[in-house]
């Protein structure tokens, strides 16, 4: 103690209390206000051994109860807004040696894999429904007037196309159908981009691009449901395809594998009694219901083929009416399913 002049500061103290404009004796000017005075800490003013306690180098003002540390000081007194100024300020009136300078790694954002299960979710969650969009006029213009979708489709006004990686970013409007395992959990999507011109009846109202259908996340196994399975399911490939027969069967529980090899390869769900097979008429759709028979018999299950007049049930739909359609599939569901489902159907419809 220095008995005429008050407390001595340590060097250091001395010379943060000058960046901030406090005098060592136990007052400073408020940085706001320099004709205002108020005490502060004793931390920055009392000898080491008569400092109260409480971690060294922290502030608090008596007056206001305002707190912090050295830094938070100097930022204050000076106006700075970065910790990397208030650093460089502190260490440059402290004439500390600058230590090599030590390249900062790159802060990348985590990206969403394109293709991956989480960016499927991503798309799903950000389309809309579908009601009075392209991909209503869409279905409806494949014949499918009453869409029984259980809100496993959605419509993206802009949905991103490349045909490759070194072909420049399209948008379309597209259909976008959610893929689910057993248990309901969204595994991947399917997009349809959609000619938003005139219906083409080469190309069925898909986007004139190479390949106006593609899926991503995780497919095998898993499925486009519409409706919830209790022991009867009827599966097939194309989303079309089942939709039209959704559309003379609207409580009988469907699945769209998608493909021909992944309807051979769909999982089936637990207690699964009997497995109508919406095959489509080429020899794709000849392999996949033989392979998908014989993993089903192999569990008990009774297996029933449907079988179009046409290429598939959808050309059905278009060329012979729903009528046509829904007396088909009188003659080849089971008796009992026939009254559970097609003629509640048909009362539910009148």
């Amino acid at each position: 103690m220095d008995g005429r002049n008050g407390p001595v500061c340590h060097p250091v103290r001395r010379a943060l209390c000058r960046l901030s404009g406090l005098t060592p004796w136990g007052q400073s000017a408020d940085p706001a206000n320099p004709s205002q005075r108020r005490s502060y800490t004793k931390l920055l003013t009392l000898p080491l051994q008569e400092a109260p306690k409480g971690p060294p180098g922290k502030w608090i003002d008596a007056a206001t109860t305002e707190h912090g540390d050295l830094l938070d000081i100097i930022r204050e007194s000076l106006g700075l807004r970065s910790f990397r100024e208030v650093a460089e300020e502190a260490r440059r009136f402290l004439k500390l040696p600058r230590s090599e300078r030590q390249s900062s790694p790159t802060l990348v954002r985590p990206t969403v894999p394109a293709g991956s299960q989480k960016a499927a979710l991503r798309l799903f969650a950000i389309s809309n429904p579908i009601g009075g969009t392209a991909v209503e006029t869409y279905l409806q213009r494949r014949g499918i007037s009453r869409i029984h979708d259980d809100g496993s489709l959605r419509f993206h006004p802009r949905c991103y196309y490349r045909a490759d990686e070194h072909s420049p970013t399209e948008t379309w409007p597209a259909m976008i159908a959610r893929v689910t395992d057993l248990d309901g959990r969204i595994t991947g999507v399917h997009r349809t981009w959609l000619d938003p011109g005139d219906f083409d009846r080469k190309r069925l109202g898909k986007a004139p691009l190479d390949t106006p259908r593609r899926a991503m996340g995780d497919l095998l196994g898993n499925a486009v449901r519409f409706g919830v399975v209790d022991d009867v399911l009827a599966a097939g490939e194309g989303l079309e395809t089942m939709l039209s027969l959704r559309h003379v069967l609207p409580t009988l529980p469907m699945a769209a594998a998608l493909s021909a090899s992944h309807l051979a390869a769909m999982l089936l769900p637990t207690g699964l009694r009997r497995l109508y097979i919406a095959r489509d008429a080429d020899a794709a759709g000849d392999a996949a219901q033989a392979i998908l028979t014989q993993r089903a018999e192999a569990v008990n299950i009774e297996v029933i083929p449907l079988s179009p007049q046409l290429g598939d049930f959808n050309e059905d739909l278009q060329i012979f009416g729903s009528d046509a359609l829904r007396a088909a599939m009188r003659l080849q569901l089971a008796p009992e399913d026939f009254v559970r489902f097609l003629h509640r159907s048909t009362v539910t419809a009148g």
